[in-house]
């Protein structure tokens, strides 16, 4: 008979692990060596555009100066056509040390700084007007359209009775110019802002000045520069067309001088330098544009 410590404790037989039902699982095998996983390397395969080189800007430009000079070596370019830019050169020195050069220069960069300030600040100001206000687009959007279909070169012999033609209407000219593609590009930033930033932005119940600062200069800021850039462009394109009436001095009444005597090398130094003070200003405008939108992340960075 039994007694009673087997009855309380019965002598069945221990099961090595965890009762059946209860969570148990076979053993899973291990395994001796573990997979070696490569790690990525970014590079190899990559859709976007590879690191950018430090001057591979002046790509372009060297390859057409190379272009110029082998021309102009080989007789293939005619120097009664398009002088050799070793002529340009010489040329450009001799401007230089008679003193002309950098008084021309110095006008028309004045003539052109001072269209693209009231023409960028026309631009920007008209712009938020017009992309942030209903009533605004309706009065100014339109009208400016209307503009855009009119050349800008027909408006001359009305700025020239309206103005003069003095530095009122080279200056007045220049930012209208500058102003078209400053407003274009600013109010297309504005009214493409992304709905769901406003609607964050209600939600939060924030104040106006707040929402201008944080949701809508944000996104207008790229389309503020991107016309900047054009409008930069467009300063010194129309430089070229308003110095060339009733002007003594900058780059244009140098190089309509200088057709006048039929000095191709004077010319050609004056294009030249139109394409270097265009291309430095645009190298500008991205230098501050890369700083003011450094925190976007886009392809071509």
């Amino acid at each position: 008979m039994a007694s009673t410590a087997e009855l309380l404790h019965p002598p069945f037989p221990k099961h090595p692990g965890p009762l059946p039902g209860l969570g148990y699982h076979r053993p899973r095998p291990v395994l001796e060596t573990m997979p070696t996983v490569p790690p990525l390397q970014r590079g190899k395969y990559r859709l976007g555009l590879p690191r950018a080189w430090t001057y591979g800007w002046l790509l372009g430009p060297a390859m057409l100066l190379a272009y110029w000079a082998v021309g102009s070596t080989s007789g293939f370019i005619d120097s009664r056509i398009l002088p050799a830019p070793w002529v340009a050169v010489t040329t450009g020195i001799d401007l230089l040390q008679d003193g002309r050069l950098h008084h021309n220069v110095l006008v028309s960069a004045l003539r052109a700084a001072q269209g693209l300030f009231f023409g960028a600040t026309l631009g920007v100001a008209v712009a938020f007007l017009s992309g942030l206000s209903l009533v605004g687009g309706y009065l100014f959007d339109s009208v400016i359209q209307l503009k855009r279909a009119i050349p800008t070169l027909a408006l001359i012999p009305f700025f020239i009775l309206w103005f003069g033609v003095g530095e009122t209407m080279k200056v007045t000219m220049i930012g209208v110019f500058v102003f078209l593609p400053i407003y274009v590009h600013t109010h297309n930033a504005l009214r493409g802002i992304d709905l769901r930033f406003v609607e964050l932005a209600e939600t939060m119940r924030i104040s106006y000045l707040e929402y201008l600062r944080h949701v809508v200069l944000p996104g207008a800021l790229p389309g503020i520069m991107l016309g900047l850039r054009f409008g930069v462009m467009a300063a010194w394109v129309s430089l070229v067309v308003v110095e060339q009436i009733n002007t003594t001095s900058g780059i244009g009444y140098m190089i309509n001088l200088a057709r006048n005597y039929a000095q191709s090398d004077v010319m050609l130094v004056g294009l030249l330098l139109y394409a270097v003070l265009g291309l430095a200003s645009d190298f500008a405008v991205r230098l501050v544009e890369r700083k003011v939108l450094s925190w976007r992340r886009t392809l071509g960075q």
